[in-house]
C-alpha cells in the first residue's frame, strides 16, 4: 500500500509542538516513507519544520488558529472542532486526506471530537481506548478499554474482546492472540453478572481468530501470560495508572537505595547494565501510543507528557496499524462473530 499519511495535532500535549515535530523527526529518520500533515498554528511550525530540514514532501502543515486546552471541557471543545488543531487533525482523516490522526491532548475531547466526526464502527456500540503494557513475556500484552467507557455491558466487553484480538494480530503479529477478561478471581463463578455473561458468550465464538482463556487479577497482567485483556474503561483506567505508578515507586525507590551511601553508589556501577534494561523497559515512552478501536477511522492518543522518543513511538503504533489496515480487520471479525451470532439466534 502507499505510505501511511498521518496528520499531527502538533499543538497537543505538555511538551507542545516541540516535542510533536521533535517526533516526526525521529519516526522520519526510522521510516522515510512516512508522510505527515503538521496540524496547527503556522507562523509557530513553518520555522521549526524549515530548521528540521526534513525530506521534501514529507511533511505539510494544515493551518489551525486555535488550539484544546487540557483541562477544556469535551462539550466545549466540540463547538471549537473547526478551528483548532485537533478538530481539523480528526478532520482530515474523516475527509481521507490522512490515515490517521495523533494527538497528546485533551483525552476527553478527542474522544468526543472523534466520535462525532468519525462515528462507530457498525456492530461497535461504543469505543475503546486501546493501548500495550510491558510484560515479562516476549511481547507486550494489549488492553481495552483504558478509560473510554466507565460503564460496560456484556456485548460491550464482548466487541472489545474482537477488536483488541484484531489489535494484537496487526500490531503484535499474533495469529490466535490469547484473550482474557480483568476479574476479582479466575474461577467461573466469580465477577459481576455483565463480565460471566461475556466470558459465555467468548467461551463459545471459537470460530473468531482468538483465544479466549477465562479470567485473570490485577497481579497477572505483567506476567505475559495473556495477549488481551479486556476490561471496562472504569477499571482499566485504574489498573493502568496503579501499573506506571507502581513503576515510577520501583525507579524512584532503587534510585534512593543506589544514593543512600558509599557503597550503594559502588553497587549501582557494577548495577549500571541491569538497571538500564530496567528503565528501558518501564520506560512510558517506549509504550506510547493508545488507540481509539471501534471508530470508522484511526485516531490515537499519546501521553500528554511525552518526549519525542515517545511521540515517535505512537507514529510508529499508527503506522503499523494503517499497513495492517487494522479497520478492516475489525470490520471482518465482527461480521463473523455477528453471522454466528443470529445464525445461533434462530436456530
Amino acid at each position: 500500500m502507499s505510505a501511511p499519511r498521518i496528520a499531527v495535532d502538533a499543538m497537543g500535549g505538555d511538551g507542545g509542538p516541540a516535542a510533536m515535530l521533535g517526533g516526526i523527526e525521529r519516526a522520519l529518520k526510522a521510516d522515510p516513507s512516512l508522510r505527515f500533515i503538521v496540524v496547527g498554528d503556522e507562523a509557530i511550525l513553518a520555522p521549526e519544520l524549515d530548521r528540521m530540514a526534513l525530506p521534501a514532501g514529507s511533511a505539510t502543515i494544515l493551518h489551525a488558529p486555535d488550539s484544546i486546552a487540557g483541562d477544556e471541557k469535551p462539550s466545549q471543545a466540540l463547538r471549537r472542532a473547526r478551528t483548532t488543531s485537533m478538530g481539523l487533525a480528526i478532520n482530515a482523516v474523516k475527509e481521507g486526506q490522512a490515515d490517521a490522526a495523533l494527538s497528546a491532548g485533551n483525552t476527553g475531547a478527542l474522544m468526543a471530537m472523534s466520535k462525532l466526526a468519525l462515528r462507530t464502527m457498525p456492530g461497535i456500540d461504543r469505543p475503546a481506548l486501546t493501548a500495550l503494557l510491558p510484560t515479562l513475556g516476549s511481547h507486550d500484552c494489549v488492553m481495552l478499554d483504558l478509560g473510554a467507557n466507565t460503564e460496560s455491558d456484556a456485548q460491550n466487553l464482548v466487541q472489545f474482546a474482537v477488536m483488541g484480538a484484531a489489535y494484537a494480530r496487526t500490531v503484535l503479529g499474533l495469529k490466535r492472540p490469547r484473550v482474557k477478561l480483568l476479574n476479582i478471581g479466575t474461577e467461573e463463578l466469580k465477577g459481576t453478572d455483565e463480565i460471566k455473561e461475556a466470558a459465555a458468550i467468548l467461551r463459545e465464538a471459537d470460530y473468531l481468530p482468538l483465544k479466549f482463556d477465562g479470567f485473570t487479577e490485577g497481579d497477572q497482567l505483567s506476567r505475559g501470560n495473556v495477549d488481551v485483556v479486556v476490561t471496562d474503561g472504569f477499571s482499566g483506567n485504574i489498573a493502568l495508572k496503579t501499573a506506571e505508578g507502581t513503576a515510577r515507586f520501583v525507579t524512584d525507590l532503587l534510585r534512593r537505595a543506589f544514593t543512600s551511601s558509599l557503597r550503594s553508589k559502588a553497587g549501582f556501577a557494577l548495577s549500571k547494565p541491569a538497571l538500564h534494561m530496567l528503565k528501558v523497559h518501564l520506560d512510558p515512552n517506549n509504550h506510547n501510543g493508545a488507540v481509539f478501536l471501534g471508530l470508522n477511522g484511526l485516531v490515537v492518543k499519546s501521553h500528554g507528557g511525552a518526549s519525542a522518543k515517545g511521540i515517535a513511538n505512537a507514529i510508529a503504533v499508527a503506522a503499523r496499524m494503517v499497513r495492517g489496515d487494522i479497520v478492516n480487520q475489525v470490520t471482518t471479525d465482527l461480521d463473523e462473530f455477528r453471522a454466528h451470532a443470529f445464525a445461533g439466534a434462530s436456530e
